[in-house]
């Protein structure tokens, strides 16, 4: 049977996401006076081990007939053969598991991302950085820096707090472990081998705005990564412009 994610019952109007979101920032703000930690909260990892090991067994012995059965999986393994010296050391069901790890962890990503819009939808980032102007944790008044903290992994939308309370929250000076776009574009930016610069030039182009893409075969690559992008993060074009301006990544223009 088909995987299909959890879809909201109420479709909300904008005006509704409006006057929710800042209810929901009332109520945080006034947590965070008393109580910081509420801003933080993470489920114990030991609390969800028996889903966590069952999920591990499919891996493994689903990973295992992949390797084994005619398919492409077994296609790919024989296409990229490990070094002599690794054969006895990485059997195919191995790498076949390892293969299915990851191809979970970019699921992972793209259904946190899709869950993160379940109650504001597609525009809920650019909702959440419009709305409050102080940060909660430090009360310091928000620059386009500022960083989306969700405070519990369950649904609800995330904060808008300062680089400076985030690290605080966190336990660190900077951390974009949180960050599902981050997940999810980092892999993709290895896999093609591509600057991120490269992904500013393919957005800007699509946008119908000027880039440094000179060559028409730059502006092709540029515009398949770009896409490619927008697929696996659900994100338009201008947000993923945004997401980059907001960690410096790639050439401003």
């Amino acid at each position: 049977m088909a995987f299909t994610r959890p879809q909201i019952a109420v479709q909300l109007s904008k005006e509704e996401k409006t006057a929710v979101l800042a209810e929901y920032i009332q109520h945080y703000t006034a947590l965070a006076a008393s109580d910081i930690s509420a801003l933080n909260r993470k489920l114990p990892k030991d609390t969800v081990g028996n889903l966590l090991d069952n999920i591990g067994e499919i891996l493994l012995s689903e990973s295992a007939k992949l390797a084994d059965a005619p398919g492409p999986v077994r296609k790919f393994l024989q296409d990229n053969p490990v070094p002599p010296s690794f054969a006895p050391l990485l059997p195919d069901s191995v790498r076949a598991f390892c293969l299915a790890l990851n191809a979970l962890k970019q699921w992972v990503a793209t259904e946190q991302v899709a869950m993160d819009r379940y109650v504001l939808g597609n525009r809920a980032r650019e909702l959440c950085r419009g709305a409050g102007n102080a940060c909660m944790v430090t009360g310091e008044t928000l620059t386009p820096d500022a960083e989306l903290h969700h405070p519990v992994r369950d649904g609800r939308p995330p904060l808008l707090i300062s680089k400076k309370g985030h690290g605080s929250l966190e336990g660190q000076d900077s951390s974009h472990e949180d960050d599902p776009i981050a997940q999810i574009l980092m892999p993709l930016r290895r896999e093609k081998n591509l600057s991120w610069a490269h992904l500013r030039r393919g957005c800007l182009d699509l946008l119908g705005e000027s880039s440094q893409a000179t060559s028409p075969g730059m502006k092709s690559s540029a515009r398949s990564y770009a896409r490619k992008a927008a697929s696996a993060t659900g994100l338009d074009y201008r947000e993923i412009l945004h997401w980059m301006n907001e960690r410096g990544l790639g050439n401003k223009r």
